[in-house]
């Protein structure tokens, strides 16, 4: 193990110094290779009833934006504060600042169901009872809170003070090895993993999530060695999410169902160094079954793309293989309906394919700004889709606001006509400010606070 600790840190150093990056073929043996529609309309309505009372609660007691706030109450929905409000008081009765708790549920979201005083009390209580501080049970538990919804004494404790040795070794200057004594039983192979994991150089944010998840990579032996050497062999730098993420990918599959993964995209048209290529690009792409992959395929060329036209999108894009048949559908029918043709949302698919991502609201709403607000044609938009990715808030809406303020004030070449898209919205910020706004001295202060949104437009 120690010696592909040092061989892993080798091609680590080799990778950053020269882009040295290992072949796959050569240096793997893997290059060989709902809903129910019986659901009460009742129930469905006290869900969505359970889903806005706890987004609402999220902003309201903890300050969380909206979209994150919907976005959490989709993993656990309440109907009412008792029980989250007295999860929110435990944890300040312990020291624990708004900011933390927030951090807390946010990672872990599910503690709000939790009894506060037969479930979480114990557990801090065991923790500060062993000696634990108050600056360092509040610091450990918001960055591994779901330590708290472990069941056993022993666990948890076990735990905390790997989590503890770690976050102590991590503050010195000089790189320390852990000198942590493995417990027996089950969970001795995930510390020794996860202990492994880090000395390859794998941060905290990554390691701590693998720690406490009850599944896969870190648990066995044999197995999680054979593929991180895979991983490590195929040139992952470990100080990356996708190190985890092939890691993950990888330990779940033997080689024989990896080379039938490889297969099944040399079928449709994919060579083996194509595959292993995107697969550095995005890991789960082999994640995916064989009737999900080719199906997926198919119904891309329903986008208007030939053969060739979707291995390059997939190539460019390989996230485009997890799209459903029905998003892929409702996307095309929502940019036919907005008046592009199917030739010309071809041509978006093609030029920035993450437009088949986005929600139909999303789209009508930019490009309807575009045309209507900005009188730019919507070939504009079939030139530069990536437009599609830009914040309408944070960046479209302020830029579009100084050129209509400069048209109203005859200040653009061009009399009442705004510039080209490209040269508002493509260039940088730096670039818009110099074109814009600096050259307009006596205006500048007042375009400035336009585009910053400071003068509440």
């Amino acid at each position: 193990m120690y010696a592909l600790i040092h061989h892993g840190r080798r091609l680590v150093q080799l990778q950053k110094l020269s882009n040295f990056r290992v072949s796959v073929q050569n240096g793997s043996a893997l290059s060989n290779s709902f809903s129910f529609a019986s659901v009460a309309d009742a129930s469905l309505r006290d869900s969505l009833k359970g889903n806005n009372f706890t987004a609402s609660y999220l902003v309201d007691s903890l300050g969380l934006t909206t979209k994150l706030a919907e976005s959490i109450s989709k993993k656990v929905s309440f109907e009412e504060r008792r029980n989250p409000d007295s999860v929110l008081s435990l944890l300040t009765s312990y020291g624990f600042t708004k900011s933390q708790i927030s951090s807390i549920i946010t990672i872990y979201p599910r503690l709000l169901t939790l009894d506060a005083e037969k479930s979480i009390a114990p557990k801090l209580q065991s923790l500060q009872s062993r000696g634990a501080s108050s600056s360092e049970l509040t610091q450990i538990v918001s960055t591994v809170p779901k330590i708290l919804g472990k069941r056993g004494h022993k666990s948890i404790t076990v735990y905390y003070d790997f989590v503890k040795d770690i976050i102590e070794a991590d503050k010195s200057s000089s790189y320390e090895k852990l000198c942590h004594s493995f417990p027996q039983g089950n969970k001795k192979n995930k510390i020794r993993n996860i202990s492994v994991l880090r000395e390859l150089g794998v941060a905290q944010r990554l390691l701590f999530p693998l720690l406490i998840s009850d599944g896969q990579p870190v648990c066995g032996k044999e197995r999680f060695e054979e593929s991180l050497k895979k991983v490590v062999e195929m040139g992952f730098d470990p100080e990356t999410t996708k190190f985890v993420e092939a890691l993950r990918v990888i330990y779940r599959m033997s080689d024989k169902t990896i080379e039938e993964k490889v297969n099944v995209y040399k079928r449709l048209g994919f060579g083996v160094a194509d595959v292993w290529a995107i697969f550095k690009k995005w890991p789960s792409f082999l994640s995916y079954s064989e009737k999900k992959i080719t199906h997926t395929f198919e119904t891309l060329k329903t986008c208007g793309l030939l053969k060739h036209e979707v291995l390059l999108l997939l190539k460019k894009h390989p996230k485009c293989i997890c799209s459903s048949e029905q998003k892929i559908v409702n996307s095309i029918e929502t940019f036919l309906g907005l008046g592009f043709s199917r030739d010309e949302f071809a041509m978006m698919v093609k030029r920035y394919p993450q437009c088949i991502d986005y929600t139909a609201e999303t789209v009508k709403k930019k490009t309807e700004f575009i045309v209507k607000n900005m009188n730019w044609p919507l070939e504009a938009l079939v030139s530069i889709p990536q437009v599609f990715g830009y914040s309408l808030e944070k960046r479209t809406v302020p830029r579009c606001n100084v050129i209509k303020t400069l048209i109203s004030k005859g200040l653009m070449k061009d009399g009442s006509e705004a510039p080209p898209m490209s040269s508002v919205l493509t260039s940088t910020d730096q670039a818009f400010l110099r074109r814009y706004v600096m050259k307009h001295d006596k205006l500048a202060p007042e375009l400035m606070a336009i585009f910053t949104g400071e003068n509440g437009k």
